[in-house]
């Protein structure tokens, strides 16, 4: 295994670039100041944007611009007036209109959508966590809602959002047929760990494993719905995932008796099947957002994705198209053997469900899964934290809401736009509140005292 430790500038912090332009014709003798504080920082901090040096009750249009990986564009923009003494703070100056309004101070974040013209159902996701995220933030003179890319700005500052923190080392893993990515927080250790699981899209995912790692946990992404044909044999059992555990508890820098399972979608389902029944590994805590316990009960994974292949019948479309799966598990069966005895779990579990979950039945599992706690004394492990009107996919905060997407279904590999659901700003705030209550939930259960968490350094 070899070390990549991270390669930022030395000084990864509260930097405020500020440009100026030229002078408008209306603002007599003046240039507008644009300050973002961080220029750079995590992606789940807050940046503090404000214009000074306009005049008093002056029309302008703030504008965020991000260049993907996949080669598109994503904007967002909000439109303010500046107060009485020519300023504009986002943090609490209400945008007019726009991609968000309201008093937003992350909305040139959250509220991003690909530009008018764009491919169809694109979603961000940050692939390379070795780069940052750069967006562009711009001040334009007026109300504007279209052509940015044609009109000078008055001002811009580059940021970068990272998901590593200056420290953490990125470690490739390929150890006894498991594949992932190990990353290590800066110190001496020791931490507690995580072993972090995605959904049914199946490949790599790195960003939320790299983003705990910053903020003090030695995490695993862990690869176990692989693209490569060769490998499925390798990971249909409930072994390959207890191997995989082993790695992360078994590394010098972990405290072994404090490792914990997180999963999304279909890592939900792994999560809970492996606390249930495993009889070689014991999670401390776990993290399962958008997820369910009905699955076939002690069976590959090739097993489980034929049984929602049988019951894939039951899809439905939306008006645009989209593909609604979430009545595919429905309704809840009472068959021990369709779903996980969750009478059995010995850990504490937070449970993230979205209201408008479009992809899956996450609200009637939550509560079939609380009925089974309560029934079976367990219920006091339990935490739920329910989102009114935010969709399946509830990211590390700030990501773009996607209500649909591109998809590619696994074992038949068809390409279809599923529907996520959720709506942009409350789905927004859900992602916001659920990635700081799962830090204290896992700081609570896996740090041994609230002195010994490290503090993220930005």
């Amino acid at each position: 295994m070899g070390c990549q430790p991270h390669h930022l500038l030395p000084l990864f912090g509260c930097f405020c670039l500020v440009f100026f332009s030229r002078c408008v014709s209306t603002m007599v003798g003046t240039s507008p100041l644009l300050s973002v504080q961080p220029t750079r920082g995590l992606v789940d901090e807050k940046i503090q944007v404000v214009v000074r040096n306009l005049p008093p009750a002056f029309s302008v249009t703030l504008h965020s611009l991000h260049h993907s990986e996949d080669k598109d564009l994503w904007e967002a923009f909000g439109q303010y007036t500046s107060d009485g003494q020519g300023t504009v703070t986002v943090a609490k100056d209400a945008s007019l209109g726009g991609t968000y309004e309201g008093a937003e101070p992350m909305g040139l974040l959250w509220s991003m959508q690909p530009v008018p013209g764009s491919r169809t159902g694109l979603r961000l996701r940050k692939m390379d966590v070795l780069t940052p995220l750069v967006v562009h933030i711009s001040v334009y003179s007026g109300h504007m809602t279209e052509g940015f890319s044609k009109q000078s700005p008055l001002a811009t500052v580059v940021t970068e959002r990272w998901y590593m923190a200056p420290g953490v080392c990125r470690i490739d893993i390929e150890e006894h047929g498991v594949r992932g990515t190990l990353f290590l927080p800066p110190g001496p250790g020791p931490f507690p760990g995580v072993l972090d699981m995605w959904g049914g899209g199946g490949g790599l995912v790195e960003y939320r494993s790299c983003l705990l790692a910053s903020h003090g946990f030695v995490s695993m992404a862990l690869e176990y719905l692989s693209h490569d044909k060769n490998r499925i044999s390798d990971i249909d059992s409930k072994t390959y995932f207890e191997k995989a555990f082993r790695i992360v508890q078994e590394h010098p820098l972990v405290m072994k008796d404090r490792v914990a399972l997180f999963g999304l979608s279909f890592g939900t389902s792994v999560a809970l099947n492996l606390a249930a029944y495993s009889k070689d590994i014991s999670p401390r805590c776990c993290v399962c957002i958008s997820g369910s316990h009905v699955l076939p009960v002690n069976k590959s994974i090739s097993e489980v994705f034929k049984k929602i292949n049988e019951d894939r019948y039951k899809t439905r479309f939306d008006e645009e198209g989209c593909v609604v799966w979430r009545d595919i598990i429905l309704p809840i069966p009472t068959d021990l053997g369709e779903k996980v005895d969750m009478g059995r779990i010995k850990c504490p579990l937070m449970l993230v469900v979205g209201e408008d979950d479009q992809n899956w039945a996450t609200v009637e599992s939550a509560k079939d899964m609380a009925q089974m706690m309560r029934a079976a004394g367990n219920e006091h492990l339990l935490t739920v934290l329910q989102y009114p009107d935010a969709g399946h996919l509830i990211e590390p905060p700030y990501t773009p809401h996607f209500r649909a997407s591109n998809f590619i279904v696994q074992k038949t590999r068809q390409k279809v736009i599923m529907l996520w659901g959720g709506y942009t700003k409350p789905h927004a705030d859900a992602q916001e509140d659920c990635w700081e209550k799962s830090l204290g939930f896992l700081r609570q259960h896996l740090y041994p005292s609230h002195d010994s968490v490290p503090k993220a350094k930005l």
